[in-house]
């Protein structure tokens, strides 16, 4: 990588954290994006200096664009946008609609992400097959780890506004869930 670095986030989806880097060289035009460490796009001798740069991101290919704004002079500005809203907008709903778990599982860190509105389990990066039930109370999600029992139980939470709560069980053992 070159000096030309103005940009890194770090984006939580449901198969990973993934890193973006983004060099933008004001001098020459260049635009390169790497997702992961790996280099995805390279533009040579863009003579517009601003503008936006759409690519994908993660194994669901999601949409993801930088935008490059002038501040003043050859001062720019650079935002990214997840699924076409601003980074932090698009995290807050996320954690809406997402539930995510870290844990060690026989000295394995584990990531593990529910879907709320597919009921799809993901586990560092790869979706998990999984089988789901009626129950009492809500449902029940099965799976496994490495030889580990796992359940994601959905309950009522008895409250309109807190809605279902989600809770990962690890061999009966409840795993407190992490914000991302």
């Amino acid at each position: 990588m070159s000096n030309d670095l103005v940009g890194v986030w770090e984006v939580a989806l449901s198969d990973g954290v993934h890193r973006i880097e983004f060099e933008h060289g004001t001098t020459t035009g260049k635009r390169v994006i790497y997702v992961d460490g790996k280099e995805i796009l390279r533009r040579d001798w863009m003579f517009k200096l601003v503008g936006k740069q759409t690519f994908n991101v993660g194994k669901a290919d999601t949409k993801a664009s930088i935008n490059i704004d002038a501040v003043s002079g050859f001062a720019y500005e650079y935002t990214l946008e997840i699924n076409g809203k601003s980074l932090k907008k698009y995290m807050e709903n996320r954690s809406k609609v997402t539930s995510t778990w870290v844990l060690n599982l026989d000295g394995t860190d584990c990531r593990v992400v529910l879907e709320k509105d597919t009921m799809d389990v993901w586990c560092n990066g790869q979706n998990i097959e999984t089988a789901g039930e009626f129950v009492d109370d809500g449902t029940e999600t099965h799976f496994t780890l490495a030889d580990h029992n796992c359940c994601v139980k959905a309950v009522s939470s008895g409250k309109r506004r807190d809605g279902i709560i989600h809770t990962l069980l690890v061999d009966g053992t409840e795993i407190a869930e992490c914000t991302e």
